[in-house]
């Protein structure tokens, strides 16, 4: 909320995934973005390799209805957060690249999450400190990130995996996402240090 009497962003994302892949079924996600708004709906079809997409200004107005191709396990913005975080680093060295790719905006973007390391340490304000795994994700660039922006993206080093910091340039500034609180875990949280 402080960020926003200068750059309003209020997103929501939902995603139906299978269990055993974590690749996406179908997407929802309602954008507003400093002005910029869009709803848009995607139904995956990954063995056929194709996305229907249907798009509109807003949620309730009329939408277009769209067709694109795609290539092997193509994720959304959330059902590649999950796939990540279940993906193993303890015997992974820093500078370690995981590519993947998303389909966003009627476009499939190929990224990569590069590793960084461990940090044993991490100060996370009123929060206290954590073990922690460092990470830089490649970000798409458009409304809120320009093309040279590089995110970094401290995660749990448990096997929880949850974000407990985010720090990003955004086109408007600089943003620090940090964790306010968690429940229903589905392991003990073992990374906090005092």
């Amino acid at each position: 909320s402080s960020y926003e009497w200068f750059f309003q962003v209020k997103d929501d994302y939902d995603s139906w995934v299978e269990k055993s892949t974590y690749l996406p079924n179908y997407s929802e996600r309602n954008v507003n973005e400093g002005g910029y708004h869009i709803f848009e709906k995607i139904a995956f079809n990954q063995s056929g390799r194709k996305t229907t997409v249907w798009r509109a200004k807003s949620k309730g107005q009329a939408e277009t209805k769209t067709e694109h191709p795609i290539r092997n396990d193509v994720h959304d913005v959330l059902s590649i957060l999950y796939y990540l975080r279940n993906l193993e680093f303890n015997d992974k060295s820093a500078g370690y690249t995981v590519p993947f790719s998303i389909f966003m905006d009627q476009e499939e973007f190929a990224l990569k999450m590069k590793y960084l390391g461990k940090d044993s340490n991490k100060k996370v304000h009123n929060m206290g400190r954590y073990r922690t795994l460092k990470f830089q994700p490649s970000v798409i660039a458009g409304n809120v990130f320009n093309e040279d922006s590089k995110m970094t993206v401290w995660v749990s080093d448990d096997a929880n995996k949850i974000p407990v910091l985010v720090e990003s340039p955004v086109s408007v500034g600089s943003v620090k996402m940090t964790l306010k609180s968690y429940k229903g875990l589905k392991y003990d949280f073992t990374a906090k240090v005092d």
